[in-house]
């Protein structure tokens, strides 16, 4: 007899799970202050692979409640594929629209080998921008897609994740130091900053082997946390 198929994803029904640690509240936010100190005077908005260059990244993508609820979801051999530090400046237009995580213009993520983490690093509340999402828009599967330049960054959106009334979508306010396991498919977002401080988040793609279907040859390559399959 064979087995049925999963077709909820490693994430089940809702294409996201809640209540991961990956720090404690005041370490996150003592982190989250020391970064608006640094960036405050450029307010640069989005900062691509600080894994790559920062210790403070470097050591949060390994942080190990972090790490084993990813290697739970996608198996024990784990790469970061990309990470994005994400800063809301007060009362600044900045909002990210609906999009997913595992398709861009450089790659298409297989996932049931990855999975996106999403990282308060202060709190997240409705008033400064948290994320949004639609739970079980995985389901639709990877939508067209188009990117745009903004401040920088390259964003990808979903062309049909419009639409979607207030009461489709669930708000996901999230304490420093706690953070998201998203299916790369599903539909998410976050508006304008309208607190009177900075919201720092960082998104890390984490990838198993095998979980990377194309990528333009100028990519670099994933960058391996754990395992010996790369």
């Amino acid at each position: 007899m064979t087995s049925a198929i999963n077709t909820d994803g490693i994430l089940g029904r809702r294409g996201l799970r809640t209540g991961v640690e990956w720090s404690t509240p005041a370490a996150a936010r003592a982190c989250a202050a020391q970064l608006i100190a640094e960036h405050r005077t450029r307010h640069q908005e989005i900062l691509r692979n600080p894994h790559l260059s920062a210790e403070w990244a470097r050591a949060t993508v390994r942080a190990p409640q972090l790490l084993a609820a990813v290697q739970d979801a996608i198996g024990p051999d784990v790469a970061v594929e990309n990470t994005f530090l994400v800063m809301k400046w007060p009362h600044r237009a900045f909002e990210i629209p609906w999009h997913q995580d595992g398709i861009d213009a450089r790659v298409e993520l297989d996932p049931n080998r990855s999975v996106s983490a999403w990282l308060a690093i202060s709190d997240a509340t409705l008033d400064n921008g948290c994320l949004h999402a639609v739970f079980g828009s995985h389901h639709f599967g990877y939508l067209p897609f188009s990117s745009e330049a903004d401040n920088g960054a390259e964003r990808g959106r979903a062309d049909q994740a419009t639409g979607f009334t207030a009461d489709a979508t669930t708000a996901l306010p999230l304490r420093a130091g706690t953070a998201l396991l998203i299916n790369n498919r599903l539909l998410h977002r976050s508006g304008t900053n309208t607190g009177d401080g900075a919201r720092v988040g960082l998104n890390i793609r984490y990838v198993a082997p095998g979980g990377i279907r194309r990528r333009d040859l100028q990519s670099p390559s994933p960058d391996p946390v754990t395992g010996t399959g790369w």
